[in-house]
């Protein structure tokens, strides 16, 4: 078989595993993902075997094999620096959980393995000679562009309700359309989510917001009906779903993840405690979940701002620099820019100061953070002669403030003497 979107030296190490399975006396084939992606001219990123070679043939072949999953005849032979996952044909049954099946039985037969598969695009394998094997039109489905699931909908659906949030990811990220009987299937099974972790739902709702066709996707989430239901908090109405993908147009634009989900939040009117709240409960990392309230947070301190300064009224305009250099400085630069960037994605025009004037004062503040104040903290406390407590820390960012926003001049002296200004004010 000749590959053309998978690295060379991953096609060849998979080449040499399919080769050695073949020599051995064993039935080996490319199959799953790798093929539709190759087929749809998409980057292929790992290339999976299946072979009628049980697993404790498969190792007796290749010298280094790591047993990934030996109870589903899953071995990693590792060739070339690159790790290939090399599964038996099976048969799966008893799927209690509605996610892991109890009863696995290897089998001799690739069509009997394709047969477990979730959709009729991953359900296609090839030979090294280039031949496939496509009993349930694959091929067919990715010229149609349809998403249709292997044998009956409601079947697969029950076998493994993460399947209904992969079908919906599949449809969006390779923006295809649902066959109408694996649709209907999905609204028949679409309880069954609440059985899935909240960890896998995370990750496939992550795979639609941060894919190609985000809207396509969320409009589908919302069509489907399957997010309140899983076992996360789900806390907005279709109709607030509805509004939210109204307003989240540029959201495919925007290339942070961060800012995707930012926004999205945004659309759907979420507060930034509400935001990091929802985010724990949804299992975000905590880098993740700590960008996308930053945002938030810059985005709830200039509404505040804007608030309190009427546009017609006398220095109401150096009030909102100092509002927000207030707010980059308390939540940072890069979520300052990304709430401007977040604001642009929006299609946000009717404000009074743009963007572009906000990037323009933050980009004239000569220092951003407290390391960069002239002064330490051991010095302010030794010209004060006083102990260090709690008020330093208000004292230090009355200063960073101050330098920030051009009142004061970045150096020890200026500063000291500001401080004991401020300590006698206090």
């Amino acid at each position: 078989m000749e590959w053309t979107m998978a690295p060379s030296g991953m096609a060849e190490a998979a080449g040499v595993v399919v080769a050695g399975l073949l020599a051995g006396g064993h039935e080996a084939y490319f199959v799953g993902g790798c093929l539709r992606d190759e087929l749809l001219g998409r980057p292929v990123h790992d290339i999976d075997i299946t072979t009628s070679a049980l697993p404790q043939e498969v190792m007796d072949l290749f010298p280094r094999c790591v047993p990934t999953g030996l109870a589903h005849g899953t071995i990693t032979v590792l060739e070339a620096g690159h790790s290939l996952e090399v599964t038996t044909y099976r048969t799966e049954s008893g799927y209690a959980d509605h996610r892991r099946p109890e009863h696995v039985v290897f089998v001799r037969d690739v069509r009997e393995d394709l047969r477990r598969r979730d959709f009729t695009i991953n359900a296609i394998c090839c030979g090294l000679d280039g031949k496939r094997i496509d009993p349930f039109g694959g091929q067919r489905d990715l010229k149609l562009r349809m998403i249709r699931c292997v044998g009956e909908a409601e079947e697969r659906f029950d076998e493994d309700a993460l399947r209904m949030l992969r079908c919906v990811r599949f449809a969006s990220v390779l923006d295809f359309a649902v066959a109408k009987n694996t649709w209907r299937g999905l609204l028949r099974q679409r309880d069954k989510l609440a059985h899935i972790a909240v960890e896998r739902v995370r990750a496939e709702v992550e795979r639609i917001v941060l894919g190609p066709h985000p809207q396509r996707g969320l409009g589908l989430l919302l069509r489907s009906g399957l997010l309140p239901r899983g076992k996360a908090p789900f806390p907005w109405t279709g109709r607030e779903l509805a509004a939210a993908a109204a307003r989240t147009a540029g959201l495919g634009d925007l290339q942070d993840a961060r800012l995707r989900w930012a926004l999205l939040l945004h659309a759907l009117g979420s507060s930034a405690a509400a935001a990091d709240e929802l985010l724990r409960a949804w299992t975000f990392p905590g880098a993740t979940r700590a960008g996308v309230v930053a945002v938030l947070r810059v985005r709830e301190a200039w509404d505040a701002a804007l608030s309190s300064a009427a546009p017609e009224a006398p220095g109401a305009g150096d009030l909102l620099r100092r509002r927000w250099i207030a707010a980059v400085l308390a939540h940072g630069t890069s979520a300052a820019e990304g709430w401007l960037t977040l604001l642009e994605a929006a299609g946000a025009t009717a404000a009074a100061v743009t963007t572009s004037q906000l990037r323009s004062w933050a980009a004239a503040m000569p220092i951003r953070t407290l390391g960069e104040l002239g002064v330490t903290g051991h010095e302010v406390t030794a010209v004060l002669d006083k102990r260090p407590g709690p008020w330093l820390g208000v004292l230090l960012h009355r200063l960073l403030q101050a330098v920030a926003a051009g009142d004061l001049a970045n150096d020890p002296q200026s500063l000291l003497q500001a401080a004991q200004r401020m300590d006698r004010d206090e």
